[in-house]
């Protein structure tokens, strides 16, 4: 049995009404990729399949250094045993070659005196490393053996010393503590300045000991493809920003909002606020200077992804000026409040700067109307507040007011009140 047409042409059903109609683009959500740097600044990358490892050897000060704290110690504690038992047993052997260690020689000439066993001589090793004389156990001029294990001993524990003295040193006073406390803001903002599309941060020093010559650089790392068919899978572009002059120092004195001018030579000149959202590119920010205290080069770094920059907003001020004294707000280090920004890219703005004038128009209409809204209704509460005011003078008005009756009785007065 055929089926049954229906009275409505196909072409004006639903399905056909629905395909016919115009889609707007979907723009999928991008996977989470890997950051080329943390936001606490440390490099997000793993080495695999180095197969000179010898080359960490033939520098061992800056290995050891690099190396974890645990590890660091355990080297540092297994050196120096080493150390005292290897020439422990140079000890013992120049006693038993002297005959020390017979218990017949007790009135003889020793080469170390009341170095008896293998206990005894471990005990002198240490005493002669570390220079401590406790005054029982001495080396005699009677054997010139002893005195050249004392020189090499002294001369391997100085070494050994400096090393682990220096390592431990540099350990603590890396550079990488005193970045701990220079600040980026959580979110970067792109705004209108000067008429121009901007891309901003803001950077911090919590100390008061400055940061000299402090210098930022910024960097947008993404995949790119070359026209050759190459595909770069970490391409760094340098961005400039307006501190790019002269010597590019800054004065970082009080925190510091970095703008970087969205002009054609910028890698985000072609981005719209949609397309930015669904980009997989990443802002690294380096700031970099020396330590005023220490005289120590230290470097600070963060970076932002898409997701991480704001699009139409712009940093609150959080410097005043309070009885002769500038103070610094940082609970509002990081906050941002919402401007009139087109949506467009840098590019189209560029191409038809009647877009920005349009948006500043529309900006401007619904302060003013909000300022408007706000008005009204502060008069109409004035007002309803009036007419309370009178509907309740009215009322007490309306209230009868009370008679009194005096009514005399034997000579006595008495007041009678009516309501």
């Amino acid at each position: 049995m055929l089926a049954r047409k229906s009275i409505i042409p196909e072409e004006f059903g639903l399905p056909g009404l629905v395909s016919r109609m115009p889609r707007k683009p979907v723009f999928r959500d991008r996977v989470n990729k890997a950051r080329f740097i943390a936001k606490n600044g440390s490099c997000n990358l793993a080495h695999k399949n180095i197969r000179e490892q010898g080359r960490f050897l033939q520098d061992v000060f800056t290995t050891l250094v690099d190396l974890k704290w645990r590890f660091t110690l355990v080297i540092f504690t297994t050196t120096f045993v080493s150390s005292w038992l290897l020439f422990a047993m140079s000890w013992w052997l120049v006693a038993f070659a002297h005959g020390d260690l017979d218990p017949r020689q007790r009135n003889g000439t020793h080469c170390v005196t009341d170095v008896k066993s293998f206990t005894s001589a471990f005990l002198f090793s240490i005493e002669v490393q570390v220079t401590i004389g406790f005054g029982g156990r001495m080396i005699t001029e009677q054997c010139p053996a002893a005195i050249t294990v004392l020189i090499l001993q002294n001369i391997v524990g100085l070494i050994i010393n400096a090393v682990m003295l220096g390592c431990i040193f540099m350990k603590t006073a890396q550079s990488n503590r005193r970045a701990e406390t220079l600040i980026f803001s959580r979110h970067a903002v792109i705004a209108v300045r000067n008429n121009r599309l901007c891309f901003m941060i803001r950077i911090g020093d919590l100390r008061k000991s400055m940061i000299i010559g402090a210098t930022v650089r910024l960097q947008v790392v993404k995949k790119t493809t070359m026209p050759e068919g190459e595909v770069i899978p970490i391409h760094q572009i340098d961005v400039q920003t307006e501190s790019a002059v002269a010597s590019n120092s800054l004065f970082l004195l009080a925190p510091l909002i970095i703008c970087h001018v969205i002009d054609k030579s910028s890698p985000l000149y072609d981005l719209s606020a949609m397309e930015l959202q669904c980009s997989d590119l990443e802002v690294i920010v380096i700031l970099e200077g020396v330590v005023e205290t220490t005289g120590i080069t230290t470097q600070a770094r963060t970076s932002y992804v898409s997701e991480e920059i704001q699009w139409g907003h712009r940093f609150v001020p959080i410097v005043t000026e309070e009885e002769g004294v500038y103070s610094v707000d940082y609970s509002k280090f990081g906050n941002t409040v919402k401007v009139a920004t087109p949506l467009c890219s840098a590019r189209e703005l560029d191409e038809k700067p009647s877009i920005l004038i349009q948006t500043l128009q529309k900006s401007e209409l619904s302060h003013q109307n909000s300022l408007r809204k706000r008005n009204s209704m502060r008069r109409n509460n004035s007002m309803r507040k009036g007419t309370s005011g009178s509907l309740r003078r009215n009322n007490s008005s309306m209230v009868s007011p009370k008679v009194q009756f005096f009514t005399p009785s034997d000579g006595v007065q008495s007041l009678n009140a009516v309501t």
